[in-house]
């Protein structure tokens, strides 16, 4: 059974390096949060780097302003880690395309300098995809005619998030993830860089010993998520101890009424995707 720990003070001279996801621990896409922000930074401060793991489709030079206009503070982490920067590797490989690109406007930064481009769905070689364009009100139902088509014609999908939902504020909304799953229903096939895929922690690894000074060990590194499909799946594949945040997008399922973890539920939850997690908490603190 996963151990419930009160706080990270609890383990800290288990691990050298922290591996942290962003959405759902730090932030939740309207606000950032204090005591999570506060812990990373005195885990910097005290113990060593803090390397932040977003499933987020731009590069991480674009993510940085966003953090920073949620008030996520720089002493919080040392160096942060897209799938955008995975993905990039994957669409330089298929440059000039054409691609269709699905996604928001706001993504257009991913495909900056990579000599792309793009036509519509009739024409593509290939399908980019960052997640619905209206996230507000956009579901995958809404792409399945035009998803439909494009299986048939044998476009593979680049996917540059793979997470299907987060929590923005006080509602859930569609990600990448979830158009790539319902494309691979259809018979279509994906091919994604983000958590849990290996591409994003090898770029991860380059960081962290780069930010030590030396090659660290897998055993004293440390990730953080909310996510079962993503991070927690990312975790076990790469053979790393985690951190499970019960309070992210699954605590509807691993919090009791009165908002304390459920161990007993966390477990289960973990072990219905076959997934494991060393510690849990219900927020990440100190």
């Amino acid at each position: 059974m996963t151990r419930v720990i009160q706080g990270l003070g609890d383990i800290a001279d288990r691990y050298d390096v922290l591996l942290c996801d962003v959405w759902g621990v730090i932030h939740n896409g309207r606000v950032s949060f204090g005591g999570p922000c506060a812990t990373l930074a005195r885990w910097r401060a005290e113990r060593g780097p803090v390397v932040l793991i977003s499933n987020s489709p731009r590069p991480a030079a674009d993510v940085v302003p966003q953090l920073d206009d949620l008030g996520v503070p720089r002493e919080a982490w040392s160096a942060l880690v897209t799938s955008g920067d995975a993905t990039r590797v994957l669409l330089a490989a298929r440059a000039p395309g054409p691609a269709w690109a699905i996604g928001p406007e706001r993504d257009a930064p991913l495909y900056e300098g990579l000599g792309l481009s793009f036509v519509g769905p009739q024409t593509a070689a290939f399908i980019a995809c960052t997640g619905p364009v209206d996230d507000d009100v956009e579901t995958p139902e809404d792409y399945r005619e035009v998803l439909t088509a494009a299986a048939a014609r044998g476009l593979t999908m680049i996917c540059a998030n793979p997470d299907r939902m987060v929590q923005r504020g006080s509602r859930l909304i569609y990600c990448g993830g979830a158009l790539a799953e319902l494309y691979e229903t259809l018979g279509g096939k994906v091919e994604m860089a983000g958590k849990p895929h290996g591409p994003i922690y090898q770029t991860c690894y380059a960081e962290i010993d780069r930010l030590a000074g030396r090659p660290v060990p897998r055993e004293r590194v440390l990730a953080i998520g909310d996510g079962v499909a993503t991070d927690v799946a990312g975790a076990n594949a790469q053979g790393l101890d985690l951190l499970f945040v019960a309070s992210g997008i699954h605590g509807a399922e691993t919090l009791g009424p009165d908002g304390i973890i459920d161990p007993v539920s966390v477990t289960e939850r973990l072990a219905r995707d076959g997934a494991h997690a060393a510690w849990a908490s219900d927020e990440l603190r100190w």
